[in-house]
């Protein structure tokens, strides 16, 4: 394995240490991911690949406290994640966390506004507040004028602005996006790509998985899994 170690200087945001996640007993065991140890500093711009089993969503998920190791430990900003319990979780997430899919997971009879402001309401923003806010990260994505949208009246790329934007509105520590870019041409990926960037350089930590080396070129660091293993985790000069 070819290192890239995070500044040792920097306390890690995210730390694995010797992590593990089992599925299953006996002869229908599944070791998704095999004694994984791995830090992300603030301010990183991560890309994950592998393929197809090697770990890497079961990995994003830890991350994203939607699934927990069957042993070692899962550090977020010092916090031992699984020592909470679900409601702990749970808060991290909300207060902590942004998330971005490849399907985009827009409200289809809602507006692009209202999108946007939903996590807000889940953390009791005052309506007004939260209106400020989701117009705020709508013209940061690069929609503005188009609140009353409902997706249908989107193109694919805006509609993935839209979930940035919603993933924004929360104040997140990090997006986590997974295969923000599988549903979109090339010319709206790389767009897509060159606003993860810039949010990145704009100091917020972004960790994405993705299976196109191309999309993975935007990033300052990759990481690849191989069977629930790391196999490779290489500085890159990003294409930002």
């Amino acid at each position: 394995m070819t290192a890239a170690a995070s500044d040792p200087t920097t306390p890690p945001l995210i730390e694995f240490r010797n992590v593990s996640r089992v599925y299953g007993m006996g002869e229908a065991e599944v070791r998704a991911l095999d004694g994984v140890s791995l830090t992300i500093t603030a301010g990183e711009f991560v890309a994950i690949m592998g393929p197809s089993g090697s770990g890497k969503s079961t990995a994003m998920n830890i991350i994203g406290c939607l699934d927990r190791p069957s042993s070692g430990d899962y550090l977020f900003n010092g916090t031992e994640v699984g020592r909470l319990g679900q409601d702990g979780r749970a808060l991290l997430r909300r207060n902590f966390l942004g998330f971005v899919f490849q399907g985009f997971n827009l409200l289809s009879r809602t507006s692009a506004l209202e999108n946007v402001e939903l996590p807000l309401i889940y953390k009791g923003v005052p309506r007004l507040e939260r209106e400020a806010r989701a117009r705020a990260a709508l013209e940061k994505v690069g929609l503005e004028g188009r609140w009353d949208h409902q997706p249908s009246q989107l193109s694919g790329g805006q509609q993935q602005r839209v979930a940035i934007a919603r993933a924004l509105a929360g104040d997140p520590m990090i997006i986590l996006a997974d295969e923000p870019t599988g549903n979109l041409d090339t010319t709206r990926s790389r767009e897509i790509m060159d606003l993860l960037v810039a949010l990145n350089r704009e100091g917020i930590t972004i960790v994405m998985v993705t299976h196109e080396e191309d999309m993975a070129a935007f990033a300052s660091r990759l990481v690849v899994f191989v069977d629930g293993r790391l196999a490779r985790d290489v500085r890159q000069g990003g294409a930002g």
